[in-house]
């Protein structure tokens, strides 16, 4: 199926030029799927793939890089507020929905990593808008064995004030951890418009803000749910997708585990692999996409979990505060702690 591909820019209500762009079939599309990318990415490069696989399903697929993201203006990977990004992204993706050609169509949030943090509470600003939500190794809560101490997020909520844009958090290589397939992981690392430097200390207090603050209401959301998480990711927990599963309010909620799988699912997993999920995500929105779509659905794959928890951020703050105390208490044998990337699990499947 052709495809057509549109970029254009929108002003935020704060004044910042937002890169947007979108991936439309020829034909009407039978719905829309708004994408909600991740920490540091973008959506023309990055997304490509989801955009054109999708559009080539009939789907219209509409994406936009967040202040400071991308081809967006800001300071290069700055949230001073999450809830900028998430008021954009609502603000947006409604007035597209708003427009003649598409005022009738079933509408679908499709979130990234924190790109599921993003579209849980854009769904949660307007619960009866959306009409479901496919997210991909979602950042939705902290994993209790590393959750930072309420001590240590004091003493960097004090220092986010005098020094918010400061590279603090110390962490090795993401994208190593991520990307499962060799190719695809340099073809991220060569893409100029990722951020690939040191997360801002405000940054990742949001981040991390956001994520206990979704840890407590996940009750809450209520639309149809596809959770997809690979069994062998290191960058956000398994766990945590199996808890918005079990915790969510939604009567139509499906988990999907893949053994084996990193934390790139779309885009870092061999092309066999890919399309597995993409047939998996096809599949949900197909049978949700017409408007007349009612009913019960709670499936999952069950598995045994006994992997890494989400710590990437909170352990990383936690030894920025532990460093911060070593400094002023004049010593020079502070630690260093990355919690980005951890030792690998072994896990059990009965998928």
């Amino acid at each position: 199926m052709e495809v057509k591909y549109q970029e254009e820019y929108v002003r935020n209500s704060r004044g910042l030029q937002l890169f947007t762009c979108k991936w439309v079939p020829v034909s009407s599309p039978r719905a829309l799927v708004f994408l909600c990318h991740g920490y540091g990415m973008e959506c023309s490069s990055f997304m490509r793939g989801v955009g054109i696989k999708l559009a080539r399903a009939g789907y219209g697929v509409i994406g936009i890089d967040y202040e400071g993201h991308g081809r967006s203006k800001g300071p290069r990977c700055y949230i001073k507020k999450f809830e900028h990004i998430v008021n954009d992204c609502s603000d947006f993706f409604k007035s597209v929905c708003a427009q003649e050609e598409y005022r009738e169509k079933a509408r679908f949030l499709y979130g990234e990593s924190m790109g599921g943090a993003v579209a849980l509470l854009i769904h949660k600003r307007d619960p009866s808008f959306w009409n479901g939500a496919v997210l991909v190794a979602p950042m939705c809560k902290i994993s209790e064995k590393v959750k930072p101490h309420p001590v240590v997020v004091n003493i960097l909520t004090k220092m986010e004030e005098i020094i918010p844009k400061w590279k603090i958090v110390p962490v090795k290589d993401v994208i190593d951890s991520a990307f499962k397939d060799p190719v695809k992981r340099e073809e991220v690392r060569n893409n100029k418009l990722i951020y690939q430097n040191k997360p801002r200390l405000k940054t990742a207090l949001e981040m991390l803000r956001t994520s206990m603050s979704l840890e407590d209401s996940l009750s809450e959301v209520t639309l149809p749910l596809l959770i997809l998480h690979g069994e062998a990711d290191i960058v956000t927990d398994p766990g945590v997708s199996r808890a918005l599963y079990e915790q969510a309010g939604s009567q139509d909620k499906t988990f999907k585990l893949y053994p084996g799988m990193w934390h790139a699912l779309t885009s870092g997993e061999p092309d066999d692999n890919i399309e597995i999920v993409f047939a998996d995500i096809i599949t949900w929105l197909d049978k949700r996409a017409s408007c007349d779509h009612i009913g019960y659905t709670k499936t999952q794959d069950h598995s045994h979990i006994q992997s890494p928890a989400l710590g990437h951020l909170s352990r990383a703050l936690t030894t920025a505060a532990e460093q911060e105390q070593t400094h002023r208490q004049g010593s020079s044998s502070g630690k260093y702690l990355c919690g980005w990337r951890g030792r690998r699990m072994h896990h059990h499947s009965s998928m």
